[in-house]
C-alpha cells in the first residue's frame, strides 16, 4: 500500500461514507479495572461473544447487543505500558469510513499500531457498518442497526468501567475519517460532555448543502447497504429535527471549548475518479463549516492538502500530538 494508505474505493456503493458522488497482558489476563461481570460484558447492554486480549497492546472484542442485529467487533489499542504503568489514560475514539471494505480493523490495517507507538493514549476503534453514519435509523427492513445507541450508550460506559481511563469530558477525544469523520463531528456536538477534542479527516461537515446531497447519500447508501430499504433520515421526506440535530453546521455552539482539527483533499486524485468527487463535497461542506466557526469565534485548526478522498497518515499522527496535548496527561 502506498504512503497515502488509499482506502479500495471500486464502485458506488462501497463507498458509502466516503460521502460521495454526489457526495493484553498475556492470554487469559483480565482487564485493569474490570469487576468479574463488566469483564464478562454483563453491563451497559453488552455481551462479550468473541475476545482475544493475548496482543500486548491490541485488544479485541466482539459483542452481543439489542442495538445492532448482528454482534459488532471493536479493538482497543493500549499504549505501550499500559500493563507496567498503572496510570489511568485519557481515550481517544476513531471512526472508519463507510463501504465494505471498512470496518473496525481499518486503521489496524493502514498502521495505527506504529502511528501510537509510545504514545500515552488508548485508542479505542469500533464497528460502525458499511453505511451505518453513526446513527439510529428513522427506518429499518434488517433489524436493529442503532449504531450511536450502541457508541454513546453502550460502548463509552463499556470502555471507562473496564480500563483505567479517565472518564470526563477532558478525558475524552473523537476523530474518523469521512463517514467516521462525520460520525465524530457529530456525536462531538451531540454528546457535548463527552468529548474535549474532536477530528474529521476528509469527513464531511454539512448535510444540507447542494440541496442535502450529503443527506440524501446517507439515506441512499445506508438503504443500500445496511437497512434493507431502510434510511438515516426518512424518505422521501426527512426527519427534519432529526438531520438538524446531526448537522454539524448548524450546532456550531457545541464546538466552543473544544479542540478541532479538520483535513480535506483539493485536487484530483489520478487514480480514482470517484474519490475525487467525494473529497470536493467534503472540501465545500469543511469550508462552510469552517466559516461559521471564524463568524462564531470558535478557533480550529484545517488542513488543505493536495489529492482525493484517503487517509493521509502524517496528519492523522499530528492530529494525535494535538489530541494528547488537548487531554489530561497519563
Amino acid at each position: 500500500m502506498s504512503t497515502h494508505q488509499h482506502p479500495t474505493r471500486r464502485n458506488v456503493l462501497k463507498a458509502a461514507g466516503g460521502l460521495s458522488a454526489a457526495l493484553a497482558l498475556g492470554a487469559g489476563g483480565v482487564l485493569a479495572s474490570a469487576t468479574a461481570a463488566s469483564a464478562a460484558g454483563d453491563g451497559f447492554g453488552l455481551r462479550i461473544v468473541d475476545r482475544n486480549e493475548s496482543d500486548h497492546r491490541m485488544w479485541y472484542y466482539r459483542f452481543q447487543t439489542d442495538a445492532i442485529g448482528w454482534n459488532p467487533g471493536v479493538n482497543v489499542l493500549l499504549p505501550d505500558d499500559y500493563h507496567t504503568s498503572g496510570r489511568t489514560y485519557p481515550v481517544l475514539y476513531v471512526f472508519h469510513g463507510g463501504g465494505t471494505d471498512q470496518d473496525f480493523i481499518t486503521f489496524d490495517r493502514l498502521g495505527i499500531r506504529g502511528w501510537t507507538a509510545g504514545k500515552p493514549v488508548i485508542v479505542v476503534m469500533p464497528d460502525g457498518g458499511h453505511a451505518g453514519w453513526y446513527s439510529n435509523p428513522v427506518s429499518s427492513n434488517t433489524g436493529a442497526r442503532n449504531w450511536e445507541t450502541f457508541h454513546i450508550a453502550q460502548l463509552v460506559p463499556w470502555i471507562d468501567a473496564n480500563f483505567r481511563t479517565f472518564a470526563e469530558y477532558d478525558g475524552r477525544a473523537v476523530a474518523g475519517f469521512s463517514m467516521g469523520g462525520f460520525g465524530a463531528l457529530k456525536y462531538a456536538a451531540k454528546y457535548y460532555g463527552h468529548f474535549a477534542s474532536v477530528s474529521a479527516h476528509s469527513g464531511p461537515a454539512s448535510l444540507r448543502r447542494d440541496f442535502g446531497l450529503v443527506a440524501h447519500w446517507a439515506n441512499a447508501s445506508s438503504a443500500a447497504l445496511d437497512l434493507g430499504g431502510g434510511t438515516i433520515y426518512g424518505a422521501p421526506l426527512w426527519d427534519e429535527a432529526r438531520v438538524s440535530a446531526d448537522n454539524p453546521v448548524e450546532r456550531i455552539e457545541s464546538y466552543r471549548n473544544k479542540r478541532v482539527h479538520l483535513v480535506a483533499g483539493t485536487s484530483p486524485d489520478p487514480v480514482n475518479w470517484f474519490d475525487t468527487v467525494n473529497e470536493t463535497q467534503v472540501l465545500a461542506g469543511q469550508r462552510e463549516f469552517r466559516d461559521r466557526l471564524d463568524q462564531a469565534g470558535i478557533p480550529h485548526e484545517w488542513h488543505e492538502v493536495p489529492g482525493g478522498h484517503f487517509v493521509r497518515p502524517d496528519l492523522f499522527q499530528r492530529d494525535l500530538d494535538g489530541v494528547i496535548a488537548r487531554l489530561r496527561k497519563a
